[in-house]
């Protein structure tokens, strides 16, 4: 299974190690702690924005965001973006480089038919909270990656598009990044990381464990990688649906629906 599963596999595996951080590679893939967080139900609104509003105004993104994330309480919604949600006001993005508009962007990436498109929706997402120009280059960079690499395009073009478009270090090996890597939660030290772990992974599970082992912000460096991952890469059917079983109902019908659209707009550009 490919498309945005990849991420919410990586958000629900990394789960159990975002405050119990391992460098362990062969660490237990699922746990009773592992689950669905934030990273999961901000993938989810971004699917339904897209599926609801052609027109792909910020404003409606806003209203679905916040109506899930109230939904969805306590999956661990960052300090910022809590007060955002309770504040309820869409028109008050707070300047933030956090790694959350970067972890929220995979539809994007696989919805978009241009790679200019991929990079316009991804900055309207990004912008609803995290409007810093650092929260923008985190989403797009991200987004740009996922659309390349469902494109065909091999790593090492998706690393030089990334590293000369968006300013990235993408030149250390993780074997050399994790010896000193902490956890952060800003884009600028989750995003290039996570994409590395796709470049070396030779697999949508290596990816994920190179990921986790890092030791950082777990579910949210695996979703990132995860998401890249699985434009290229099958998620396994036996991770894809032990992941699907953890899911409520209502993001299992909206992944189907966000699959299907996908599949639509893919079979209507050959």
């Amino acid at each position: 299974m490919k498309g945005i599963i990849g991420a919410i596999a990586g958000d629900v595996i990394g789960s159990a190690y975002e405050f119990n951080p391992t460098r362990d590679y062969n660490f237990e893939l699922f746990t009773s702690n592992s689950t669905f967080t934030d990273d999961t139900v901000l993938t989810m609104a971004n699917a339904l924005w897209l599926l609801e509003d052609e027109q792909h105004t910020p404003d409606t993104l806003a209203r679905i965001m916040l109506d899930m994330c109230r939904q969805y309480p306590n999956r661990g919604y960052g300090g910022r973006f809590a007060q955002w949600i309770h504040r309820g006001n869409p028109h008050e993005p707070y300047n933030s480089f956090g790694n959350g508009s970067a972890m929220r962007v995979s539809p994007i990436g696989y919805y978009a038919r241009t790679l200019d498109e991929a990079l316009s929706l991804a900055r309207i997402s990004a912008e609803v909270t995290h409007n810093h120009p650092e929260g923008i280059k985190g989403a797009q960079a991200t987004a740009a990656a996922i659309f390349m690499a469902k494109h065909g395009e091999e790593k090492r073009e998706i690393s030089d598009y990334v590293a000369k478009t968006f300013g990235y270090d993408l030149s250390h090996t993780l074997d050399e990044i994790r010896p000193t890597f902490t956890f952060d939660e800003t884009c600028q030290h989750t995003v290039p990381e996570a994409i590395t772990c796709f470049l070396e992974g030779k697999s949508y599970e290596e990816v994920i464990r190179l990921a986790v082992s890092l030791a950082g912000d777990a579910d949210t460096l695996a979703a990132i990688a995860g998401s890249i991952s699985s434009a290229v890469q099958d998620v396994p059917n036996e991770i894809a649906q032990t992941v699907i079983s953890r899911l409520s109902e209502d993001f299992c019908t909206l992944l189907l629906r966000f699959n299907e659209l996908v599949a639509k707009r893919d079979a209507a550009d050959q």
